[in-house]
């Protein structure tokens, strides 16, 4: 029988959409051990982790018997398994359907909207595409972010720690644009002290994966 005191395995890579996990693990005040992968040195695309995810993306995490790959899926198990850190709307929160849109919302429009703008693909069209066009999925979720400090007005969720960091990584690489809004609630998130610890850590890993791989 699975528990929330078992410990969790985190299969990682630094620097990767793993970091959100494991930032979202010690807000949790998770027990957790990492299983670190190389993707510098393609770590991620050898038989023995195509096995745990046969696309060879992280993060995935084993928590006993249960194996759970993508991020959204990842985040909203975890809030739910340990409810006590507050992180989690409960099943009888008015605001846990908006919570479950905006998780949702992340993978099914926000990841393919910004993908397919970064490569310069020609999007489908409007009625085909799963998030409308680019600016429309932008400017739905500015404005929901105004409403501020975070998703949900004073309180924040998981959800949260999942939007926070994308923001601050696209917009750092240009992918998403440095509007204000974005800029201060993505500072939010950066600023607490879990994801200055494990920002600090991945930077350490990284240059140490680096030199490992010989890049």
């Amino acid at each position: 029988m699975t528990t929330a005191t078992d410990r969790i395995t985190l299969y990682y890579s630094p620097q990767s959409r793993a970091t959100g996990t494991r930032v979202l693990l010690e807000e949790l005040g998770a027990p957790y051990d990492l299983h670190i992968l190389n993707m510098k040195a393609a770590e991620q695309r050898k038989a023995a982790y195509l096995a745990i995810n046969p696309l060879g993306k992280v993060p995935a995490i084993r928590h006993g018997d249960a194996l759970v790959t993508e991020q959204v899926a990842i985040f909203i198990y975890l809030a739910d398994l340990f409810p006590q850190a507050g992180l989690t709307p409960a099943l009888t929160d008015a605001r846990r359907g908006p919570y479950l849109r905006w998780m949702a919302y992340y993978g099914a429009s926000f990841e393919p909207a910004v993908i397919d703008h970064f490569m310069k693909r020609e999007p489908a069209p409007i009625t085909q595409s799963p998030y409308a066009d680019y600016d429309t999925m932008l400017g739905t979720l500015e404005a929901q972010l105004a409403k501020g400090p975070y998703l949900f007005g004073e309180e924040i969720t998981a959800a949260d720690i999942l939007w926070g960091i994308a923001l601050n990584w696209t917009m750092m690489f240009g992918i998403v644009p440095k509007r204000d809004v974005f800029v201060r609630y993505a500072e939010r998130i950066a600023a607490r002290p879990a994801y200055q610890r494990i920002t600090e850590t991945d930077d350490e890993m990284a240059a140490q994966h680096a030199v490992a791989a010989g890049v």
